[in-house]
């Protein structure tokens, strides 16, 4: 259960029961502004769409800001998200048509090029308080299936391999599970699918003794 809604996941295992890769199905996605133009200081005039994929981000290659997506670049990267990131706030009214607590732009992502020829491409997310994301970010590549699906770059059928900013090794795939609709907004039901690894386990018990342990209500 997230802000945005209901968020399933599933494990897949190959022959010998080992957990291969896993996926989730997010929350119906779309393309809320196309071609959204801002004047930024540094920059000038940058265009950039704005998707949902749980929740709000300007989506734009890299080059519109003179920048490539690579590790070197990460702090001119951070930089000028979070100034595309105040300006699209500053200037484009986001009305969410469920959840009005998510309606303003929590970050940037900028694209381009993959390292591996055979992937669609290369991201990198910037969010909240300058944060950068390590993985290609599952909402932001479900915001990114909802976009290409909307200009017509994206079949049905078709699945993307969207690398994040340390390349070819730490990648999503991406896909369009189901169609649906997000109040006025036609939407998607995007699958996101990565590998995952259990690096620890962690156990909750209950002291008997604990009045609170079984949870508490105010209000």
């Amino acid at each position: 259960d997230t802000p945005a809604g209901v968020v399933r996941a599933q494990a897949w295992h190959s022959a010998d029961g080992r957990v291969e890769r896993v996926s989730f199905l997010n929350v119906p996605s779309f393309l809320y502004a196309r071609d959204v133009r801002i004047e930024i200081a540094e920059f000038g005039s940058i265009t950039t769409d704005v998707g949902f994929g749980g929740a709000y981000y300007a989506i734009l290659p890299a080059s519109e800001v003179g920048l490539t997506v690579n590790r070197e670049s990460c702090a001119a990267l951070t930089a000028a998200g979070s100034a595309v990131t105040r300006a699209v706030n500053r200037e484009l009214r986001i009305d969410d048509p469920v959840h009005p607590d998510l309606a303003f732009l929590y970050g940037t992502i900028f694209t381009g090029p993959p390292e591996d020829p055979a992937h669609h491409s290369r991201n990198v997310c910037v969010f909240a308080d300058a944060e950068v994301d390590r993985s290609p970010t599952g909402t932001g590549v479900s915001a990114r299936v909802a976009l290409h699906h909307a200009k017509g770059e994206l079949r049905d059928d078709e699945e993307i391999v969207i690398e994040s900013i340390l390349g070819r090794q730490s990648f999503f795939t991406g896909r369009v599970h189901s169609q649906t609709t997000l109040g006025k907004y036609p939407a998607v039901v995007p699958e996101v699918s990565g590998r995952a690894f259990l690096t620890g386990s962690h156990r909750f018990v209950i002291d008997l003794r604990d009045d609170l342990g079984a949870g508490f209500l105010i209000g």
